[in-house]
């Protein structure tokens, strides 16, 4: 395959240059990330909803989406040509990557035309934000063990339960959650997908406390909590579908490697600003062998998302490969960082963009699916080898053992 523009991709990429140059506040400058999010700072959120409406309006925000939703229609191509050139200009975080990039496909795949028609203009603008409400203390990887319960209530359902590492929850207008609906039934078998109003009474946010003094996410506790049957996303039990659908699209998110904090160029920089023994780090052999290592990693999870991207061209859902992305890439990213405060020596304690990133690595590798969940992907879909024995995957939900 030619990486290089295409004549039709180059005038994309001077088109969309143009526009960021005379509406984005300005180019990042050498050295300069863009800034990590500020989930608990409203002025930040407005900012963030003040950009993507900005956005919306000149028609770059969700431009793969279909135009009748308010997209361009474009190619996935298209998509990365915007990415890396808005990623080249100082705007505020993206704080709807999880709606955007998530649930709008979910809902688009699996929702009614009402659930469309209501949700997604508003979602691609960043009028209303939206969460996750997936992860369970008692079942994050395993998702399927989920505990949180609907019950039908007339022409509603009442829903009970927690979520744990819910990111945005504290800002959200929306989320969309999968709920246990049936017990008597194979755990897959029994999930039913809907979306909830955050603003329900019986809803009680909790933030967590993260290792780095962030509180990005948060414990979701439902009590009684009303949702009416129109939001209810596909077929009563069959929601394990639409979560498959989030899932394979948060991990082609993830998976590129894509995130906030320094990049592989700053470290290489950090490498040549930095001495060891009188002389520049970047001098050193093997500090040179431990870039080398992470610059093939950066390539190969850049190559490999480019597999994701033509399933994404030709109108697929994103496949396993994604996983290969997120469990390299976020691996990469934590080893960096680590690698970085070695190079920095006693100024790696001072707080700084490193000693951020160091601090958030342990959670982003469990985010999206923990190494292991991901390597248990990865040899059964993609190298075809032998499942694990999973002795509930025919038993009744309710006849599993649990520690309650």
């Amino acid at each position: 395959m030619d990486f290089n523009d295409t004549p039709e991709e180059a005038a994309f990429r001077t088109e969309a240059r143009d526009w960021l140059e005379a509406n984005a506040e300005r180019p990042l400058r050498p050295g300069e990330s863009k800034p990590l999010p500020e989930p608990r700072n409203p002025a930040a959120v407005q900012a963030a909803q003040v950009w993507q409406a900005h956005k919306a309006d000149a028609g770059w925000a969700c431009i793969t989406w279909p135009e009748e939703y308010g997209g361009r229609g474009a190619g996935a191509i298209e998509n990365v040509v915007w990415n890396q050139e808005e990623a080249r200009f100082l705007t505020p975080p993206n704080i709807f990557v999880i709606g955007q990039g998530m649930l709008g496909p979910t809902i688009m795949a699996h929702g009614s035309d009402a659930q469309k028609q209501r949700h997604l203009r508003p979602l691609l603008r960043g009028d209303e934000i939206w969460c996750q409400l997936f992860s369970e203390p008692s079942a994050g990887s395993d998702l399927a063990g989920l505990r949180t319960g609907a019950v039908r209530d007339g022409d509603d359902w009442l829903l009970n339960g927690q979520k744990i590492w819910t990111s945005g929850a504290h800002y959200s207008r929306w989320g969309m959650i999968v709920t246990r609906t049936d017990a008597t039934v194979a755990k897959h078998a029994g999930i039913t997908y809907f979306i909830v109003d955050m603003q329900s009474p019986g809803i009680e946010i909790r933030p967590i406390k993260q290792i780095n003094g962030a509180s990005a996410f948060n414990e979701v506790f439902f009590s009684d909590v009303r949702v009416p049957d129109e939001n209810r996303v596909g077929e009563v039990n069959d929601g394990w579908r639409g979560a498959i659908t989030t899932l394979m699209n948060e991990r082609a998110a993830l998976g590129g490697g894509a995130a906030g904090g320094p990049s592989f160029r700053d470290l290489l920089r950090l490498a040549a600003d930095t001495e060891i023994d009188g002389r520049p780090a970047l001098e050193d052999a093997q500090v040179r062998q431990r870039l080398a290592d992470f610059y093939v990693r950066q390539k190969g999870i850049e190559y490999t998302r480019y597999r994701s991207l033509t399933a994404i061209s030709r109108g697929t859902t994103p496949g396993p490969e994604n996983s290969l992305g997120k469990l390299v890439g976020a691996r990469t990213r934590q080893q960096m960082a680590s690698f970085a405060l070695d190079l920095l020596g006693p100024a790696g304690l001072e707080q700084g963009p490193w000693q951020t990133a160091y601090l958030a690595a342990p959670g982003a590798r469990a985010a999206g699916g923990t190494d292991e969940i991901l390597r248990n992907i990865i040899a059964e879909r993609i190298l075809r080898l032998p499942p694990e024995s999973r002795l509930d995957k025919d038993v009744a939900f309710k006849d599993i053992p649990s520690g309650s």
